[in-house]
């Protein structure tokens, strides 16, 4: 009797930390700074902008008179203030003359939310965004590109087989199969086995009520120019699964581009930051002419 009350202990201790670990893996720290585009040297609005469901999400316009704009979008745990990417990327836009649209998604940074869904309602974010540039500045949203990183790669992706207004993106290392991606994470940033994912799944589902995206789906949909970049010393993110996508997707987009690095996961444009901007900005140059 006293190993079966031991049993059940263990199996409730187990679940409740299953539970504890599915709630924070959709409810991530708030990422907050102090920088605006001021300290890059360009004048910015503050500006938010309500969602299909109700959210208001808040970021900054930065309106540099061109008729091109570009919406970087932040990846998991994120925020607009990300200094890995995100500073560098929306500093290289407005250098090259692009007006920048950059916001938080959901349930991160100043935006309304209590759950990220990691990419699934996220879709809703980048269209109210879109919305918001058409409305209130149709002259500069005749041509509009995405920049997304991990998670916003995954939303990139998405966006360009199903939102309208966006001429092409770049995903910078996207998730293609996010079970996996999400069972690397577990070891990547909290030093857990990977097989405990399967029983977290559940609980973060319940939580967020979102759903798990299957980015694979969309190779057969984008016909949209699309660059992505893969990092060979990614721990999240496989190379092949990336090269899986390009390979599957070149088949109904001749406008699809690949280019692996040697980089770890979203840090190309850290590591190698001439070539990263030579080369989104070759891209964006041709598609957004």
């Amino acid at each position: 009797m006293v190993w079966l009350y031991i049993l059940i202990f263990l199996l409730l201790a187990f679940i409740g930390f299953s539970v504890f670990v599915g709630y924070k893996m959709v409810k991530p720290d708030r990422f907050i700074r102090e920088w605006t585009p001021k300290d890059l040297g360009f004048d910015y609005e503050d500006v938010e902008f309500t969602t299909e469901d109700g959210l208001r999400l808040r970021g900054w316009w930065i309106d540099r008179g061109s008729e091109g704009t570009v919406i970087p979008l932040h990846g998991y745990t994120r925020s607009r203030w990300d200094e890995v990417y995100m500073k560098d990327t929306v500093e290289f836009l407005l250098k090259k003359g692009y007006n920048v649209l950059t916001f938080d998604f959901r349930g991160h940074g100043e935006s309304e939310g209590t759950y990220t869904t990691v990419g699934d309602r996220e879709l809703m974010d980048v269209e109210a965004a879109l919305r918001w540039l058409t409305e209130r500045h149709p002259e500069r949203a005749r041509k509009t590109a995405l920049i997304g990183f991990s998670m916003g790669a995954m939303v990139t992706i998405r966006a360009l087989a199903e939102a309208g207004g966006v001429c092409c993106g770049v995903a910078d290392s996207p998730p293609i199969y996010a079970d996996r991606t999400g069972a690397r994470g577990l070891k990547y940033f909290a030093n857990l086995p990977e097989w405990l994912y399967y029983f977290v799944k559940p609980f973060t589902k319940l939580f967020s009520g979102g759903k798990v995206v299957d980015v694979m789906a969309y190779s057969d949909r984008v016909k949209k120019p699309l660059l992505l970049i893969a990092g060979e010393k990614d721990p999240l993110v496989k190379v092949d699964e990336v090269r899986e996508f390009y390979e599957r997707n070149k088949r109904v987009n001749g406008n699809v581009e690949l280019w692996v690095t040697d980089a770890p996961h979203v840090r190309t444009l850290k590591l190698h930051p001439e070539e990263w901007k030579k080369k989104v900005g070759d891209f964006l140059d041709r598609f957004m002419a």
